[in-house]
Parts: C-alpha cells; structure tokens; sequence
C-alpha cells in the first residue's frame, strides 16, 4: 500500500478546497440568516424547500464517511453485493412516496415522535425520542466523526484527537447557525461537488487498470473480469474471505444475491431489509425525513424522493466500484491476518486518492469527502436537536416555551451533542470490525421493532397504543437476546449470525406481537385513526402537479426510476444477460 501519511497537495488543490468552503460558508449564511423567527423556520425551513433541494439534501444526508470509508472497505472484501445498501432504498421510497408522505404532511408534525403520540400514545412519543437521539449520537455522528479524523489521520498524518474536533467544529456550524434552511441548501451545493469527486476517484482508477495504452471502458472491463476471480491471486484470495464467513468454497463477487449465512447482505436481506431497516433509517429517521417535512407540499416532497431514488441507482459508481478496482489491482490485501483486512479496506479510499488522483484534482476529491461528512453531521445535529428539544425539553421541562426559547435550545443542545458525539467517535476505532459494518450493525439492531409497529399501525386501523408499545420493548429484548445467544452457545445456526437476519427475525416477531396484543385490547380512540394519521387509499393520487403536464407527474418519473433499478439488480443478479 503507498504511504498515505503525507498527501502532496498543490496550489489549485488548496483553491478548490478554499473554493468549496468559501461557497459552502456563503449559501449556509444566506439560508439561514433570517431563520430564528420561529420554531417553524429554524426546525423545518418554514415549510418551503423545493423538490430540488429535498431530494439532493436526502441524498446528501444520506452520503458520509460510512460510505466513502466503510462502504468502499466492505466492497472491497465483498464485492458488488454491498449495492444491495443502495439500490434496496428504492423500496423505501416506494413506500415513503406512496404511503407515508401524504399523512405525514397532513398531520402537519414536526417530528416522527410527535406522529406517535397522535397514532399511540405519550410514551411511545417519549421512548422513541429517547432511542431516536441516543442511535443518532452513537450509530451516526460518532461514526461518521471518527471516519473523517481517520481520513485525515490517514492523508495528512494529523494525529486522530486533533483531526476529529477539527471535523465537529468545521462540519457542525451551519446546523447551529441556521437550522434545517442552511442545512439543506447546503446540501445541495455539496451534493454535486460530492458526485464530481467520487466519480474523479472512480474514473482516474479504471483508467490505471486500464494501462497505459488502454481506456476507461477497458479498466471497467478488467475490473469486472478480475471480480469474477476465476483465476490467479484473486481466486485465491477470494478463497480466504470464503473461509472467513464460513461459506463452502467460493462466492460470487459479481452478484448482488449471496447465501443466507453472507455476514453482511444474505440473500434474505432484498426482501426484509425494506421492512426491517430501510423504513426506518428513511421514515422514522428524523435526519432523512426532516427535509421531507419541510417541504413546500406533497408534490415537491414526492418528487424530492423520486429525485434521490434515480441517484441512489448511480451511486455505486463512485461508493462501490472504487472497492471493486482496488480489488482488481491489489488482491492480496485479502491475504492479510483476518483482524487486519477490514481496518486496511476502510483506507481505501483516501489510498486510492494518494495513489491515483494528480496534484490540482485532489482539491476536489477532498473537497468531496469533507462535504459527505459535513453534510450528515449538519443533518443529523439539527435533526437530535430538534427531538431533544421539541420532544423531550418542550414535552417534559417547559410546555409553554416561546418560539425564542424552543430556537435557543435548539442552538444550546445542538453544541453539546456535538461534544458528546465527538468523545465517543474516538472511542470506535478500538471495538474492532469495519466502519461500515459497526453502522449496518446498529442500524439492524435499532430498526426493526419501530419499523414494524409504525407500518402496521399505518395500514391498520386497529392498532392500539398498548400493542405497539409492548411489541417494541420485547423487540429490543429479542435483538439482546439473539446477540447473547449467537455469544454463548457455540453450536447456534451460522445463518443467525448475520445483523440483517437477526433484524428480519425480529421485525416478523414484532409485528406478530403488534397485531395480537391489539386485538386483545381496546380499539384506539377515534382521533387516533383518522386519515391524517392512517393511510387512506381513497385518497391516494398520483401526484401530478396541478395543471401541469404528464412530464410533472411523479408516477411517470416513479415508473422509469423503479424500472431502471429492476434492471440493474437483474442484470448484476445474472438473470438477464447482455
């Protein structure tokens, strides 16, 4: 591997890098200025983002250092199969443009646990605020944290303390000064710069496959095939991650279907990660709706989604194909002691970077990484101040707060999660394992029991606040219970093993526990169902813009982005062939 610790950077590295944050600094200050009148403003942008600006800053948000560390670590050991993390989005959306947002915006909430007060109940309201803020600090901003310092510790040989408070102070401002506006037009702006930088990386690493007298299309070519590992140091290699994961042989890198005992996408996984996990990182996830809730209407809303759908099927471009050619052209990492693999293959990125990107585009390819960071801790630090305060302070401390002591707050809580967040990040780098899997892992042991009371309560009148509570506190025992069972009896099912099915097994027993208490209860109330809090497929549209032409509708450009995807998963599935 080359030596990282001293990145060259030269004049115009320094000017784009310079370049992006001086524009960053301009629109945040803009976006935000006049955005402390109000809880309304500075929680949810006055509810006037466009759809523009709603789907960049979901996908934005959705974007850090999980991807472009962990993420490209883990395709690197494992191949096109970690896709899955991005194109299995696609049936969230789904749900989020057609079920959720309509009554979402209608019950005209602020926050998720406010929705579940209205459906359930003051404690569910309470204990999902608690878990809310308590997953966003550790499952997100420490991570995302510690995945930055150890990018910087990496390129620039900063020692990691320094490297990391660096990052929270620089990456958190906005979110402060100017709430959800300068967050999501922030958002925007780095949206883009993050696309032309990790396609960079991309780009400038086919072309090193490619060789001297090749092309780009030739580099993806011997990437693809060299993935295949048929032969050489990659089927060896290949071979040792196989019997590392206890799979019998090999497993196919090319494919995005790998068995049920795959540690990190198990083929179950396409059908329960939508249910389990994927509702609520992209429903329930405070962080990911809050732009959604802040939006101009339901059109703009939907086709906010619609517009991060179609950039989540490119994605991979620039978090999963990196992984891929670093594979095609260093197979032997994989020969490492085991325990050492995975911290190696979250520096892959920045490697690449070193190795690949000329003085004068590394700017840019920086300039790319710190805003993936920046804008998920802008996202997640506005979000968890919005729950601590709305939910917890103005629930439990002070209900008659005025709108200048709610902001106030907000700006107060704000910061001290951001310390707290950044003394646990530099806590992860010793629990050992890869960034990208200690997320997935969370995210897994999190979701389930919320995302299972939340759709069944949306799709069924006959929820009750009883059913739903009980099924989420046995929901969180279960997950305990399985990670202290695949713990101390050795002889446990190796399928049981992987987070995702564990995350499957408990959002079926959550749902099932849901429903039957329920229907051993009383009914909820009457303004507990009524078709601003239960999905109503009367009223249902396709959300056209009003007058507009059929090119407006969100079902046309839905109908192509889910089109376009069955074909990608296919195609990467080996059920068509071209």
């Amino acid at each position: 591997m080359p030596d990282t610790s001293s990145l060259t950077l030269g004049l115009w590295d320094y000017v784009a890098f310079a370049a992006f944050f001086v524009v960053l600094s301009i629109i945040g200050f803009v976006a935000g200025r006049k955005e402390r009148g109000s809880s309304q403003e500075y929680f949810l942008a006055g509810r006037k983002l466009p759809w523009y600006v709603v789907g960049c800053s979901f996908i934005a948000s959705n974007i850090s250092s999980e991807h472009f560390i962990g993420m490209i670590g883990a395709s690197f050991i494992y191949g096109v199969c970690i896709c899955m993390f991005s194109w299995a989005n696609i049936g969230a959306y789904t749900f989020l443009i057609w079920l959720f947002i309509p009554f979402l915006l209608a019950s005209r909430v602020f926050t998720i646990p406010e929705f579940l007060e209205k459906r359930f109940n003051r404690g569910m309201r309470q204990f999902f605020a608690i878990v809310t803020v308590i997953s966003n600090v550790v499952a997100f901003l420490a991570a995302v944290l510690y995945g930055g310092a150890l990018a910087l510790q990496s390129l620039f040989g900063w020692s990691f303390w320094p490297a990391i408070i660096a990052l929270a102070i620089v990456a958190g401002a906005w979110a402060i000064y100017g709430g959800l506006s300068s967050v999501a037009w922030t958002d925007f702006f780095t949206v883009i710069v993050m696309l032309l930088g990790g396609l960079a990386v991309t780009l400038f690493g086919l072309n090193m496959l490619g060789g001297e007298e090749g092309s780009i299309i030739d580099g993806f070519r011997i990437m693809l095939q060299r993935n295949q590992a048929v032969d050489g140091a990659w089927a060896t290699s290949v071979s040792q991650v196989a019997e590392q994961i206890k799979h019998v042989g090999t497993y196919n890198r090319m494919s995005v279907f790998q068995s049920a005992a795959h540690p990190v996408v198990p083929w179950p996984s396409w059908i329960f990660i939508i249910l389990s996990v994927s509702i609520w990182y992209n429903v329930l996830n405070q962080f990911m709706i809050q732009r959604v809730l802040g939006a101009k209407n339901a059109y703009h809303a939907r086709m906010g989604v619609v517009l991060a759908g179609f950039m989540q099927l490119f994605l991979p471009l620039i978090i999963v194909v990196p992984g891929m050619i670093l594979f095609a052209s260093q197979p032997d990492i994989l020969m490492l002691p085991w325990a050492e693999v995975k911290p190696t293959a979250d520096k892959a990125y920045v490697d690449m970077i070193q190795a690949l990107v000329p003085v004068g585009l590394r700017g840019l390819v920086l300039a790319a990484l710190f805003g993936a960071i920046q804008s998920t801790v802008n996202s997640v630090l506005n979000s968890t101040a919005t729950i601590v305060t709305l939910d917890l302070y103005k629930t439990w401390v002070k209900p008659d707060a005025s709108d200048r002591q709610t902001v106030r707050v907000g700006v107060w809580t704000s910061v001290a999660i951001l310390i707290i967040a950044t003394a646990l990040g530099g806590m992860i780098g010793k629990l050992g394992g890869g960034l990208f899997e200690y997320i997935q892992s969370l995210y897994a042991f999190f979701a389930p029991p919320f995302s299972a009371v939340f759709l069944v309560a949306i799709l069924w009148r006959r929820v009750n606040g009883f059913g739903a509570s009980l099924a989420v506190t046995l929901g969180f025992v279960l997950g305990i219970a399985m990670k202290a069972f695949i713990q101390f009896v050795p002889s446990h099912p190796v399928w049981i093993e992987p987070f995702l099915n564990q995350a499957a097994i408990n959002w079926a027993f959550c749902t099932v526990v849901c429903i039957v208490a329920s229907l051993a209860t009383k009914p909820p109330r009457p303004e507990q169902v009524t078709d601003a809090l239960v999905f109503n497929p009367k009223k249902a549209r396709s959300g056209q813009a009003e007058g507009g032409p059929w090119y407006t509708s969100v079902l046309f450009w839905w109908l192509l982005f889910a089109g376009l995807a069955a074909t990608v998963i296919l195609t990467f599935s080996g059920v068509i062939t071209w």
